[in-house]
Protein backbone atom coordinates (compact mmCIF):
# COMPACT_ATOMS: atom_id res chain seq x y z
CA UNK A 1 0.00 0.00 0.00
CA UNK A 2 1.36 3.38 -0.99
CA UNK A 3 2.07 5.60 2.00
CA UNK A 4 2.10 9.41 1.94
CA UNK A 5 5.02 11.02 3.76
CA UNK A 6 5.86 14.68 4.26
CA UNK A 7 9.20 16.17 5.12
CA UNK A 8 10.58 19.60 5.86
CA UNK A 9 13.62 21.25 7.39
CA UNK A 10 13.18 23.91 10.04
CA UNK A 11 15.35 26.18 12.16
CA UNK A 12 15.34 25.93 15.95
CA UNK A 13 12.89 28.83 16.04
CA UNK A 14 10.55 27.07 13.60
CA UNK A 15 11.26 28.82 10.30
CA UNK A 16 11.40 26.73 7.11
CA UNK A 17 12.80 29.64 5.09
CA UNK A 18 14.47 32.89 6.01
CA UNK A 19 13.10 36.34 5.14
CA UNK A 20 12.79 37.28 1.46
CA UNK A 21 12.53 33.75 0.05
CA UNK A 22 11.50 33.20 -3.55
CA UNK A 23 12.88 33.06 -7.08
CA UNK A 24 16.51 34.10 -7.13
CA UNK A 25 16.60 33.93 -3.33
CA UNK A 26 15.75 30.24 -2.76
CA UNK A 27 15.35 29.66 0.98
CA UNK A 28 15.63 33.38 1.77
CA UNK A 29 18.20 35.36 3.72
CA UNK A 30 20.40 32.87 5.57
CA UNK A 31 18.10 30.02 4.61
CA UNK A 32 20.83 27.97 2.96
CA UNK A 33 21.97 27.12 6.52
CA UNK A 34 18.85 24.96 6.80
CA UNK A 35 20.25 22.64 4.13
CA UNK A 36 23.86 22.30 5.21
CA UNK A 37 22.93 18.70 6.06
CA UNK A 38 21.92 17.99 2.44
CA UNK A 39 25.29 19.12 1.07
CA UNK A 40 27.60 17.87 3.83
CA UNK A 41 28.50 21.32 5.16
CA UNK A 42 28.31 25.07 4.66
CA UNK A 43 27.45 26.54 1.28
CA UNK A 44 25.94 29.80 0.06
CA UNK A 45 23.91 31.12 -2.83
CA UNK A 46 26.99 32.90 -4.13
CA UNK A 47 28.25 29.58 -5.51
CA UNK A 48 26.69 26.20 -6.20
CA UNK A 49 26.90 23.64 -3.38
CA UNK A 50 29.46 20.97 -4.23
CA UNK A 51 29.32 18.56 -1.32
CA UNK A 52 26.94 15.75 -0.47
CA UNK A 53 25.31 14.33 2.61
CA UNK A 54 27.31 12.00 4.83
CA UNK A 55 26.66 9.87 7.92
CA UNK A 56 23.18 10.15 9.42
CA UNK A 57 22.16 12.74 6.82
CA UNK A 58 23.05 10.37 3.98
CA UNK A 59 21.23 7.54 5.75
CA UNK A 60 18.05 9.64 5.89
CA UNK A 61 18.28 10.67 2.22
CA UNK A 62 19.14 7.16 1.02
CA UNK A 63 16.13 5.75 2.86
CA UNK A 64 13.81 8.44 1.51
CA UNK A 65 15.02 8.10 -2.09
CA UNK A 66 14.78 4.32 -1.84
CA UNK A 67 11.13 4.53 -0.78
CA UNK A 68 9.81 7.37 -2.94
CA UNK A 69 7.83 6.63 -6.09
CA UNK A 70 6.34 10.09 -6.72
CA UNK A 71 6.52 13.61 -5.30
CA UNK A 72 3.90 16.30 -4.72
CA UNK A 73 5.19 19.85 -4.32
CA UNK A 74 3.83 23.36 -4.22
CA UNK A 75 4.07 25.97 -6.94
CA UNK A 76 5.90 28.41 -4.64
CA UNK A 77 8.61 25.82 -3.94
CA UNK A 78 8.88 25.07 -7.65
CA UNK A 79 9.33 28.77 -8.42
CA UNK A 80 11.68 29.46 -5.48
CA UNK A 81 13.86 26.56 -6.71
CA UNK A 82 13.72 28.14 -10.18
CA UNK A 83 12.19 24.90 -11.45
CA UNK A 84 15.46 23.14 -10.63
CA UNK A 85 16.79 24.49 -13.92
CA UNK A 86 13.90 22.86 -15.80
CA UNK A 87 14.95 19.35 -14.80
CA UNK A 88 13.30 17.14 -12.19
CA UNK A 89 16.19 16.37 -9.79
CA UNK A 90 14.44 13.46 -8.10
CA UNK A 91 14.01 10.97 -10.96
CA UNK A 92 10.40 10.08 -10.10
CA UNK A 93 7.08 11.61 -11.28
CA UNK A 94 6.78 15.10 -9.78
CA UNK A 95 3.35 16.75 -9.45
CA UNK A 96 3.23 20.52 -8.88
CA UNK A 97 0.03 21.79 -7.25
CA UNK A 98 -1.04 25.08 -8.81
CA UNK A 99 -4.12 27.15 -9.57
CA UNK A 100 -2.72 27.64 -13.07
CA UNK A 101 -2.03 24.19 -14.58
CA UNK A 102 -2.01 25.78 -18.03
CA UNK A 103 1.38 27.30 -17.08
CA UNK A 104 3.00 23.86 -17.24
CA UNK A 105 6.34 23.89 -19.03
CA UNK A 106 6.76 21.85 -22.17
CA UNK A 107 8.29 18.44 -21.62
CA UNK A 108 7.32 15.77 -19.15
CA UNK A 109 9.63 16.45 -16.19
CA UNK A 110 6.91 18.13 -14.08
CA UNK A 111 3.14 17.67 -14.15
CA UNK A 112 1.12 20.71 -13.11
CA UNK A 113 -2.09 19.73 -11.32
CA UNK A 114 -5.01 21.88 -10.15
CA UNK A 115 -5.52 20.88 -6.53
CA UNK A 116 -3.98 18.71 -3.85
CA UNK A 117 -6.59 15.93 -4.10
CA UNK A 118 -5.88 15.35 -7.78
CA UNK A 119 -2.12 15.60 -7.22
CA UNK A 120 -2.13 12.99 -4.44
CA UNK A 121 -4.40 10.65 -6.44
CA UNK A 122 -2.15 10.88 -9.49
CA UNK A 123 1.00 10.54 -7.39
CA UNK A 124 -0.36 7.41 -5.67
CA UNK A 125 -1.06 5.86 -9.06
CA UNK A 126 2.37 6.81 -10.40
CA UNK A 127 4.20 5.59 -7.27
CA UNK A 128 3.00 2.00 -7.61
CA UNK A 129 4.23 0.09 -4.55
CA UNK A 130 6.46 2.95 -3.41
CA UNK A 131 5.63 5.97 -1.25
CA UNK A 132 4.42 9.43 -2.18
CA UNK A 133 6.46 12.27 -0.72
CA UNK A 134 4.91 15.69 -0.07
CA UNK A 135 7.51 18.44 -0.01
CA UNK A 136 7.18 22.14 0.74
CA UNK A 137 6.39 24.73 1.06
CA UNK A 138 4.79 25.03 4.41
CA UNK A 139 1.33 25.67 2.96
CA UNK A 140 1.48 22.46 0.91
CA UNK A 141 2.40 20.37 3.95
CA UNK A 142 -0.28 22.06 6.10
CA UNK A 143 -2.89 21.32 3.40
CA UNK A 144 -1.80 17.67 3.19
CA UNK A 145 -1.95 17.32 6.98
CA UNK A 146 -5.40 18.94 7.17
CA UNK A 147 -6.69 16.69 4.39
CA UNK A 148 -5.51 13.61 6.29
CA UNK A 149 -3.11 12.43 3.58
CA UNK A 150 0.12 12.44 5.59
CA UNK A 151 0.93 9.19 7.36
CA UNK A 152 4.53 10.02 8.30
CA UNK A 153 5.94 13.47 9.01
CA UNK A 154 9.71 13.96 9.03
CA UNK A 155 11.10 17.17 10.47
CA UNK A 156 14.79 17.97 10.18
CA UNK A 157 15.84 20.61 12.69
CA UNK A 158 18.92 22.61 11.72
CA UNK A 159 20.95 24.13 14.58
CA UNK A 160 20.34 27.71 13.53
CA UNK A 161 18.04 30.56 14.60
CA UNK A 162 16.77 32.50 11.58
CA UNK A 163 14.69 35.07 13.48
CA UNK A 164 12.23 35.50 10.63
CA UNK A 165 10.75 33.99 7.48
CA UNK A 166 7.91 31.47 7.22
CA UNK A 167 7.02 28.91 9.85
CA UNK A 168 5.65 25.45 9.11
CA UNK A 169 2.70 25.64 11.49
CA UNK A 170 1.73 29.33 11.20
CA UNK A 171 -2.06 29.45 10.95
CA UNK A 172 -2.39 25.73 11.67
CA UNK A 173 -5.05 25.59 14.37
CA UNK A 174 -5.69 21.85 14.42
CA UNK A 175 -4.42 19.27 16.87
CA UNK A 176 -1.95 16.72 15.56
CA UNK A 177 -1.31 13.53 17.48
CA UNK A 178 2.10 12.17 16.62
CA UNK A 179 3.93 9.00 17.54
CA UNK A 180 7.73 8.99 17.50
CA UNK A 181 9.11 6.55 14.92
CA UNK A 182 12.77 7.35 14.33
CA UNK A 183 15.57 9.75 15.27
CA UNK A 184 18.85 10.47 13.49
CA UNK A 185 21.43 13.03 14.59
CA UNK A 186 24.27 14.70 12.69
CA UNK A 187 26.35 17.84 13.23
CA UNK A 188 24.05 19.64 10.76
CA UNK A 189 20.54 18.47 11.76
CA UNK A 190 18.36 16.38 14.04
CA UNK A 191 15.99 14.29 11.93
CA UNK A 192 12.79 13.18 13.67
CA UNK A 193 10.15 11.01 12.02
CA UNK A 194 6.64 10.81 13.43
CA UNK A 195 3.63 8.69 12.54
CA UNK A 196 0.54 10.87 12.20
CA UNK A 197 -2.20 9.30 14.28
CA UNK A 198 -5.81 9.58 13.20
Amino acid sequence: MTQVNAGITTSLDGYIVGPNDGPGRGLGDGGERLHYWVFGGPWSYDEEPRGEATGADKELLDDAFGRVGAIVGGRNTYEAAEAWGGHNPFGVPFFIVTHRPEDAPSGAEFTFVNGLDDAVARAREAAGDKDVFVMGGADMIRQALRAGYVEELSISIAPVVLGGGKRLFDGFDETLNLEHVHLLQSPFATHITYRVLR
